[in-house]
């Protein structure tokens, strides 16, 4: 793999850092401005929107400049974002730090994907989507942790301080290292919006949206149903949501494999298992140990999706994927948010803590429908066009008979 891929998993890895390490210091953040922890909430939903819009904006805004010097624009627009977090003097100017640096989020994402499948041979691609994520995932596992350890013990302010010095380094890596492509010719935006025509596009995204979303419908409540319903202590939450991310690092790289080889059955077969262990984790969080092991199959089955989902939009939208791409990163936090937001229905409702575990296999089990739906109506495109092109093809000559 090039040299280059290290550079955008940096820039992953702080992105991914930045996106949940405000989860573990909200208390400290909601002291700090005198707020409540629904109000510092915000900085959560603010982020999580800014990616949703973001994503579209920037790439929309980088169609006039090379991919490499875009990359290096978000990067710089990402440091920016944490440095007005650290130094906000009151709760607004945090709110607004936190969405300045969501907006380079699902455009370094999106057109990190491009960039990355363009260094590698076309049986590789997915494997190069996935190398880059990596930095995401491992951002759950160190990041996030170290993030949390160091503004608890030192104050919320000198994480973001960390987290902008690891934008600096994800932007001269992204100087050295990413090649100079020239940009696309004839690739305007029309040609861009062009692609969210394709059935096939909307169906991969559609899938982004329900299939990530079972995951984030169980995480985002992880604490309340570990510790009220499993018996662990508020303490043990940080090791297992660790656990949750070594499974999301490990379910990456295998996504990322076998996606090169065979994309839609790893698909079927990861959204299929972590509908079966959404549900299951009912029954599962009742046990420390069952559900310690559930909670990495979660992480794992639910980023084996990411790679082949990521190349099956760049597949599907592959005159002009950089639009699409960045879209498809937007797709996964509005699962997020939509599978957070019925979670919560279902627990208002009195179902209890564990009933999130249903909505969330109840949305992978229906993205498994999407992929099924995805491919039978792509197998009938290429047998139609197959019949068209036998009819217009020309009648053989016969061969004249041998003259006596």
């Amino acid at each position: 793999m090039p040299l280059a891929l290290l550079a955008l998993a940096i820039g992953a890895f702080g992105i991914g850092t930045t996106e949940f390490v405000i989860m573990g210091l909200l208390p400290e953040v909601a002291a700090d401005f005198q707020v409540s922890i629904p109000t510092a909430g915000f900085l959560v939903t603010g982020y999580a929107l800014g990616v949703v819009l973001g994503a579209p904006l920037m790439t929309v805004l980088g169609t006039r400049i090379t991919r490499k010097r875009m990359l290096m624009l978000l990067m710089g627009l990402f440091v920016v974002g944490n440095v007005v977090s650290a130094i906000a003097p009151v709760f607004g100017v945090m709110v607004a730090g936190r969405v300045i640096a969501s907006l380079a989020h699902g455009a370094f994402f999106g057109i990190g994907s491009v960039v990355a499948a363009d260094l590698v041979a076309p049986q590789k691609k997915a494997g190069a989507i996935a190398m880059m994520f990596t930095g995401l995932t491992v951002a759950n596992v160190v990041g996030v942790p170290l993030g949390t350890y160091i503004g608890q013990s030192v104050g919320w302010r000198t994480t973001f301080f960390v987290v902008a010095a690891l934008g600096v380094i994800g932007l001269l890596g992204v100087a050295r290292l990413v090649p100079e492509q020239p940009r696309p010719e004839g690739v305007r935006l029309r040609h861009e919006l062009a692609a969210f025509r394709n059935v096939q596009v909307l169906l991969a995204m559609a899938m982004t949206v329900l299939g990530f979303g079972g995951v984030f419908a169980a995480i985002t409540y992880i604490t309340p149903m570990m510790t009220e319903i499993a018996g662990y202590s508020a303490s043990s939450v940080t090791w297992l949501l660790v656990l949750f991310g070594l499974g999301m690092v490990g379910g990456n790289l295998l996504g990322g494999k076998f996606a090169d080889r065979h994309l839609m059955p790893m698909l079927y077969v990861s959204l299929g298992a972590l509908a079966v262990v959404l549900a299951l984790f009912t029954l599962t969080a009742h046990n420390k140990i069952a559900a310690a092991v559930t909670i990495v199959l979660i992480g794992g089955l639910g980023f084996a999706t990411v790679p082949p989902l990521q190349k099956r939009v760049l597949d599907q939208a592959a005159g002009a994927p950089t639009l699409a791409s960045a879209v498809n990163i937007g797709a996964f936090n509005l699962g997020n948010a939509l599978s957070a937001w019925l979670g919560g229905l279902v627990i208002a409702a009195g179902l209890g803590y564990t009933a999130p575990n249903w909505v969330g296999a109840a949305l992978a089990a229906s993205a498994l429908v999407l992929a099924v739906v995805s491919s039978v109506l792509e197998r009938r495109s290429t047998a139609s066009r197959g019949r068209l092109v036998a009819q217009h093809s020309p009648e053989p000559l016969a061969t004249p008979a041998p003259q006596r």
